[in-house]
């Protein structure tokens, strides 16, 4: 295994590791996983858009044929994984780490097959991106004794709310499943500028993400983009700022964001998508973070198909700050 010198983004010089070309052999419970996603398995600490460019330069290989970014793979397939730079892997969190041991107080259900967790805003779900540990790790961490744990979809660092963890593959295999196609009922709660229509809006426009060259990903309303829907419903409403129930209908990077800022109605506390004039008064009304939350998922249990319905509270700040905008509602967050 070679080791060559590289800079990490605070211009610290690290040992890296190149591995050398594997042939990885897909097992039944891999089956219907989308080839991006595979490799981040199996190449842990590799940027997202490094793999997005092994796959688009045809390094990677399914069968000893070149094969497309969203190619799912079956079961028997054979992938190279060409060599590949890799990070020394960073030590997980000890358990009295900052931000650690408040995640076992944030657990929402957790039996054999899953662990849902209230996710904190501010947190990444994997570490990375100058962060050391994400919620996985810590996870890992906490559960010394699970074989198995793995994300099956993902939040934004800055959102918080209902996250779904496999803890063995065959039901994480599922879980993908039911995310990718449609089937789980995914509900968030927003504060956003202004006041939002009395009834409850469908915002439907293409998204197409882009990578900036400083790695930031930015997603835009473009006519060649892909398909992306939101249902927006009015919960309580003022000229300032209206809360805001949010379906997103599919799955796109930053959709909801996206989508309320193209309605006229910015996130509160949105620095990528948001209206600065916006943000400064929430700041002063004592909003120290991204005002999206994704309050309740409902999806059949991987093992039992019985209807699973989970629900993660607003924090009391968030509920600070609605009373501070004079924003109540009848209903519980």
């Amino acid at each position: 295994m070679e080791r060559i010198n590289y800079y990490n983004s605070m211009g610290t010089e690290l040992q890296a590791q190149v591995r050398s070309s594997r042939q990885v052999t897909v097992e039944r419970d891999n089956e219907g996983q989308r080839i991006d996603n595979f490799l981040r398995l199996h190449l842990k600490g590799v940027p997202k858009s490094h793999i997005y460019r092994i796959l688009r330069r045809g390094e990677v290989r399914v069968n000893k044929g070149r094969i497309r970014q969203g190619y799912r793979l079956k079961e028997g397939d054979v992938v190279r994984i060409p060599p590949v730079r890799q990070a020394p892997e960073q030590p997980l969190p000890a358990r009295g780490e900052a931000g650690l041991e408040g995640l076992e107080a944030n657990i929402l259900f957790e039996d054999s097959a899953l662990l849902v967790l209230n996710k904190p805003s501010g947190m990444a779900v994997h570490g990375g991106s100058g962060m050391r540990f994400g919620v996985i790790e810590a996870l890992r961490v906490l559960r010394p004794g699970t074989r198995f744990l793995e994300l099956a979809h993902r939040l934004d660092r800055d959102t918080s709310g209902c996250l779904v963890i496999g803890k063995k593959r065959s039901a994480l295999r599922h879980l993908h499943h039911l995310f990718r196609e449609g089937g789980v009922t995914k509900h968030y709660v927003a504060l956003v500028k202004g006041l939002w229509p009395t009834r409850a809006a469908r915002v439907e426009v293409p998204l197409r993400r882009n990578l900036l060259r400083s790695g930031e990903r930015m997603v835009r309303v473009a006519e060649d983009g892909k398909p992306a829907a939101t249902l927006f419903e009015p919960l309580s409403t003022s000229e300032l700022a209206s809360l805001v129930r949010v379906a997103p209908m599919t799955g796109r990077t930053h959709q909801i964001r996206v989508h309320a800022a193209h309605a006229g109605h910015p996130v509160a506390a949105d620095e990528k998508y948001g209206d600065k004039a916006f943000n400064r008064i929430m700041r002063q009304l004592g909003l120290r973070r991204l005002f999206l939350h994704s309050s309740s998922l409902t999806f059949p249990h991987p093992d039992s198909g019985e209807p699973l319905k989970l629900r993660a509270p607003v924090d009391t700040a968030l509920k600070s700050v609605l009373k501070q905008a004079g924003l109540g509602t009848d209903e519980e967050l």
